[in-house]
């Protein structure tokens, strides 16, 4: 039986915590750091959980 590829999309995307949580960086965490302010940017700097209607589907694309 073949194996199952780990979708190359969400693997860069998502990380799976040892408890088995699906976290995710925040939106606008890229670049564009000089247009923000110093506290907005801050708050962007933790991951937070996947939403529970996404992680479903999030953990069959990582092979989970």
């Amino acid at each position: 039986m073949p194996k199952n590829k780990t979708n190359s999309g969400a693997k860069k995307r998502f990380r799976i915590t040892g408890s088995g949580k699906v976290m995710r960086q925040r939106a606008r965490h890229v670049h564009k750091f000089q247009e923000r302010s110093s506290s907005q940017a801050r708050r962007l700097v933790n991951d937070v959980m996947v939403a529970p209607a996404d992680l479903k589907k999030i953990k069959k694309l990582l092979g989970k």
